[in-house]
Parts: structure tokens; C-alpha cells; sequence
């Protein structure tokens, strides 16, 4: 997303300052502030996986995140280079943080989107779901259930046309219509 110049660099540049105040409603300190802690988290200016993941295992400790952590680097890494720059970072935590419910929903069908197809299929469904299970960690947390059940069970529930696969739209409209399975499918 970034140029290499602006990952070198230890300055915000005013362009990148621009862009993401145009896709936040983020002020020019906040955007400051962010950057100040990711230069400081990531001085190479280049979060890898290896990193957010221990980042992201403090807020779940006691289950196995590493999974989860892997689907949501690969959404957040919008270019798919390897890599998480700043510009990414911001943007993919302005519509965690802020984002309302239905934000918060297409940024999660990206994720269990695995092949970036445009169709959650059974199988994408039941590899994102163990991948919960895993970082819940906790068997008394966890349903009964197996992720694969989960899944079927998911589906029927949500795929209205019965093609074998979840549009963006019947994901949308059925973890909106369904309150549960949006706790399910976009752990807090």
C-alpha cells in the first residue's frame, strides 16, 4: 500500500497523512499518535505475521490464536505482500474500532474468504470457525459441537439460494438478521 520510501522513513509523509484522513474520520493527531505507536511497535515501518501474532495472543491467552491470527493478517495485508505498512494498519483497525456492525461484517467475510473468490464455501466456513475454537481455547467456553457441525449448521441458516456457498450479501444479511451468529462469526 505504502511506498518503500514512506516504510523507511521515520516521518509521516503528508500524502499518506491525507489519504488516511479522507478514509477516517480520523484527525491529524490521532493519525500522528497511531503512527508514533506503530513506528514504535514496528521501527522497520513493515508489521509481519510473526509479530501480530504475538500482539494479537495477549487478548486472548489460554487458547491458540495463531490461526485466527493468520486470517485476519491476511485480510488486513491488502496487498498481500507479507507485510502489514502503516496505511493498512490504520485502515484496518479505524473499521474495527469504528466501523458499525455491517463494516465490521464485510471486513469479516474478507477474512473467511480465503480465496478471495467472492463466496464463502462450507469448507472456508469450517476452517474459520476452528480457528475461533482454537483461540476461545477454553473447552467450557467452547460449544459442543464440532467446527465442522458449526458450519453445516451456519449454512443452513444462511445460504438462501442452497448453491453450497455464502454471497457477500446472504453473509451480510444473515449475521444481521441473526445476532448470534454474528457473536459466532465476529469474535469481540
Amino acid at each position: 500500500m505504502g511506498t518503500n520510501e514512506s516504510k523507511q522513513s521515520s516521518k509521516l509523509c503528508n500524502t499518506d497523512l491525507e489519504f488516511l484522513k479522507s478514509k477516517t474520520n480520523y484527525d491529524t493527531k490521532t493519525i500522528k499518535q497511531k503512527y508514533r505507536g506503530f513506528q514504535y511497535a514496528c521501527p522497520s515501518g513493515c508489521l509481519t505475521a510473526g509479530k501480530f501474532c504475538q500482539m494479537y495472543e495477549k487478548h486472548f491467552p489460554g487458547g491458540n490464536s495463531e490461526k485466527y491470527c493468520n486470517l485476519v493478517f491476511k485480510t488486513f495485508d491488502t496487498d498481500q505482500n507479507g507485510f502489514i505498512d502503516f496505511k493498512e494498519f490504520v485502515l484496518a483497525s479505524y473499521k474495527q474500532e469504528t466501523g458499525d456492525n455491517e463494516a465490521k461484517l464485510k471486513l469479516a467475510f474478507d477474512m473467511y474468504d480465503m480465496d478471495k473468490n467472492g463466496i464463502v464455501d462450507l469448507q472456508e466456513m469450517a476452517n474459520c470457525v476452528e480457528a475461533i475454537y482454537d483461540m476461545v481455547g477454553n473447552k467450557s467456553r467452547r460449544p459442543q459441537e464440532s467446527s465442522e457441525e458449526r458450519a453445516k449448521h451456519i449454512f443452513r441458516r444462511m445460504d438462501k439460494n442452497g448453491d453450497g456457498g455464502l454471497s457477500r450479501q446472504e453473509f451480510l444479511e444473515g449475521c444481521l438478521r441473526d445476532e448470534e451468529l454474528s457473536k459466532i462469526l465476529v469474535p469481540k
